[in-house]
């Protein structure tokens, strides 16, 4: 067991010797302070600095005196301003006040972002700046821990830049593979890098952020194929959308089509495929509150670690791709332009239209720019 004169700073035993010190103030009795955890995770995230929980057991109806905590971080200055104030700390508080100062916001809500490995580090810069600071800032510290990242096969060791680079000649081929000659020029090279990017994001965000992600280049990539993690299967159904609005756009330009009229004349009972409703009750309607479960962590005031479930937006957009993709191939939107066909058309387009905002919108969430074009 560890002692409180060998331990180093922030283990358990310089935490409860601490939490002795400040016990054994004015109106409190000598003695040791023990704390009995049985589960693991509970003692991983044990509030150390300020254990309220334990601390009420030992008061009368639990009523902590408040300058109690106030001589707990006081035990612990001198022990952090000597073992714990190096350069790299001071310099990355300066920087973060700085910051925060740049914000000039009454309350401003800071988020580390920190690989698994780093995490117990950043925490401690977190305490720092909590003393340091002073209450002159009204700052919110949350913690995002991410899992690592590692490029898995006989091409482990390749870094970021080769890895992109790979995937983008992947993509060239099923693009010329798909589309043949047309797949070359100014636009084409825009459009793929983009559809990388885009793969690459979906490859990393997919994955719950605490998990660790193998990438596996030896994994095709294919602009048509469905799968769990298919960004580029995404972006090319959200680029029909642009492609079918476009060719909406020239057609009444040619006069073809009528504009498109107010949606308080147009009349949805025309929508009498099963899929068109589909697409409206499983995703126009609900995706407002898929965003809300995905950053619901950011209202909590519970504990510091924050949970941004990416993959639940990322499941969101593939499975959206897929049942659009087979809608769209099984019904034509864009018919003969004939009087009697319009409020069906203009229906279907409106349903489009919803479609498409709620793909830029969770495409955006991901911070991917939506294809304009095939």
């Amino acid at each position: 067991m560890e002692t409180a004169a060998s331990a180093p700073e922030f283990s358990l035993a310089a935490c409860s010797a601490a939490l002795e010190a400040a016990l054994r103030g004015p109106g409190c009795a000598d003695g040791r302070v023990w704390f009995k955890e049985s589960s693991g995770r509970n003692l991983k995230s044990r509030d150390w600095i300020a254990p309220r929980a334990a601390l009420s057991k030992l008061y009368p109806r639990g009523q902590v005196p408040e300058d109690l905590i106030e001589r707990l971080l006081s035990e612990y200055r001198h022990r952090l301003y000597i073992q714990s104030l190096k350069e790299e700390a001071l310099r990355q508080i300066a920087e973060l006040q700085h910051k925060v100062k740049k914000e000039n916001a009454e309350d401003c809500l800071v988020i580390h972002v920190v690989g698994c490995e780093e995490e117990f580090q950043q925490q401690k810069i977190d305490l720092l700046w909590q003393i340091l600071n002073t209450g002159r800032d009204r700052v919110t510290q949350r913690h995002l821990v991410c899992g690592s990242v590692k490029v898995i096969g006989e091409s482990s060791h390749i870094n970021a830049v080769q890895y992109f680079q790979f995937r983008r000649s992947q993509m060239q081929e099923a693009s010329v593979m798909k589309y043949g000659n047309l797949a070359q020029g100014d636009s084409w090279t825009e459009i793929i890098s983009s559809m990388t990017s885009a793969t690459i994001r979906f490859e990393l965000l997919a994955t719950a952020h605490r998990s660790p992600v193998n990438l596996d280049p030896t994994q095709a990539v294919n602009i048509s194929t469905k799968g769990t993690k298919s960004g580029a299967f995404v972006m090319y159904n959200c680029a029909r959308l642009a492609t079918l609005f476009d060719h909406f756009n020239k057609s009444v330009q040619q006069g073809l089509y009528p504009k498109f009229p107010e949606t308080s004349q147009l009349n949805f009972s025309a929508l009498q495929e099963e899929g068109e409703w589909l697409l409206l009750y499983n995703y126009v309607i609900p995706f407002q509150e898929v965003l809300c479960q995905t950053t619901q962590s950011l209202s909590s005031t519970k504990g510091i670690r924050l949970t941004i479930s990416t993959e639940t937006v990322c499941k969101f957009l593939v499975n959206l791709s897929i049942d659009f993709s087979s809608y769209y191939n099984r019904v034509h939107i864009l018919g003969e332009p004939l009087e009697h066909l319009f409020n069906q058309m203009f229906a279907r387009l409106q349903l489009m239209k919803a479609l498409r905002e709620v793909f830029h919108t969770a495409l955006g969430t991901l911070h991917i720019t939506p294809p304009s074009q095939l």
